[in-house]
């Protein structure tokens, strides 16, 4: 799909400078998902389009060591351990640096039913505005069009979470 936008018309429409988008683009600079969901809804990609290996292998095993980990908000990553032509189910694992966070803003996606559990460290995660500490093997489920927002609750050491989300949404 040719949609003939330069790099200006992308940013202006999505709420953000030529330069800024430039640098997310080259992988120099780390997105929010909010700023994520403003340039995918510009060019017409769902943002889980960012997370899909273009050549990914029909294979059912996905090894984690080889998995591409796309880098977001504040010192986060995610691998999507789902695979794309999942339809009813989508499993994203996240990591945070100490102090690192989806961003600055709550963000909504979809109407998913979503579960986070948090398999290593500590988080805060926000939902409509509550927040809730969560420890290692907490759980804590809400629907993705509430905003959300997830950070790393101790400062000095990472966490690691995985998202479960029915259907899927990136």
């Amino acid at each position: 799909m040719a949609l003939q936008l330069t790099l200006k018309d992308v940013a202006e429409e999505a709420g953000i400078t030529t330069g800024y988008l430039s640098q997310l683009e080259r992988g120099m600079a780390m997105g929010s998902v909010a700023t994520l969901q403003s340039v995918c809804g510009v060019i017409r990609l769902n943002v889980g389009d960012l997370f899909n290996e273009p050549n990914a292998e029909s294979s059912p095993v996905l090894r984690f060591a080889d998995a591409a980990r796309k880098r977001f908000g504040n010192e986060a990553s995610k691998v999507k351990i789902s695979p794309s032509h999942f339809d009813h189910l989508e499993v994203l694992v996240g990591h945070f640096e100490p102090g690192g966070d989806t961003g600055v803003e709550p963000y909504t996606h979809g109407a998913s039913e979503e579960i986070l559990l948090v398999i290593e460290g500590e988080v805060e995660v926000t939902v409509d505005g509550t927040t809730n500490r969560l420890a290692e093997l907490d759980s804590l489920h809400y629907k993705s069009d509430r905003p959300h927002k997830v950070a790393e609750a101790t400062g000095t050491a990472a966490a690691r979470v995985v998202w479960m989300m029915a259907p899927p949404t990136y």
